[in-house]
């Protein structure tokens, strides 16, 4: 009956809901948490990645709506309300991993409103809402998207993990602070153990495989990124530690390589 084990979170999520079925009324399918809260991992700092399932594309009246709404529900006495984030997919776009990249209405994490995005249009996102989405209203989400082929969600990973990667290495200076410093160790562990096991997991999943199988000498690197994962709005306005950002695009750069040794010799199973 809860989408989650947080009381408080729960209030948010159905103040949340109700608030977009009264805006959205017949053009509503429904709401799904994805992200941690879907794969069973998450704790008080995790982010709430969700979906919203509508029918039509939004009009202009159902998005001035909308963003007001943000900015209520941010406002509640919650914060949990300042940790959503989420797209709003309409349902032709949703069910078919072909319509990935187009851009939609998006709440970034600790935002107030809306703004286009494809963030959240990606076979990985569609694969964990079909296979773990924890449904908050409407239908079962297997019924809202297809089934998504191993070879495509692992192409996807691994176009991620060396696009992004390139970009980190290229424009280091952009990634220079404490919050992304931990974000980015964490989500290159996560994508490279989902590469290798061919679906996602979470990032604690991610971190504690890479201990396990990857060189010993990242360890520390590991494990410091996810005492610093706490207080990300505060996080991101601190200079991150010069050695650990080092060390850091060094790491990016072996999981790339790592990656690539995987697709190459078609060890991923």
């Amino acid at each position: 009956m809860f989408p989650t084990t947080y009381k408080e979170l729960n209030q948010v999520l159905v103040e949340l809901v109700s608030r977009i079925e009264k805006i959205l009324v017949d053009n509503f399918i429904g709401a799904y948490l994805q992200g941690s809260f879907a794969l069973g991992d998450y704790d008080q700092h995790s982010d709430v990645d969700f979906i919203v399932v509508v029918e039509n594309y939004l009009n202009s009246q159902q998005v001035d709506a909308l963003q007001a709404m943000h900015q209520q529900v941010y406002q509640l006495d919650s914060e949990w309300a300042k940790h959503l984030e989420g797209s709003y997919f309409p349902r032709e776009i949703l069910r078919h991993h072909s319509k990935r990249s187009i851009e939609l209405w998006y709440l970034d994490h600790g935002a107030r409103s809306l703004v286009r995005s494809n963030h959240c249009n990606t076979i990985l996102v569609r694969w964990v809402v079909r296979e773990k989405g924890v449904t908050i209203a409407g239908p079962p989400p297997k019924t809202l998207v297809d089934p998504i082929p191993d070879e495509f969600l692992r192409a996807e990973i691994f176009e991620t993990l060396t696009n992004w990667g390139q970009q980190i290495l290229d424009d280091p200076a952009s990634y220079n602070n404490r919050f992304y410093q931990s974000f980015i160790v964490l989500s290159y562990c996560r994508m490279l153990h989902d590469l290798y096991r061919g679906y996602p997991g979470s990032k604690r999943e991610g971190a504690e495989w890479a201990k396990s199988v990857l060189d010993p000498s990242w360890t520390d690197l590991i494990d410091g990124a996810w005492d610093v994962r706490p207080d990300p709005a505060k996080k991101v306005k601190q200079p991150a530690d010069p050695n650990a950002f080092e060390e850091t695009l060094r790491f990016v750069e072996y999981v790339m390589n790592e990656s690539k040794a995987y697709i190459s010799n078609d060890n991923c199973a």
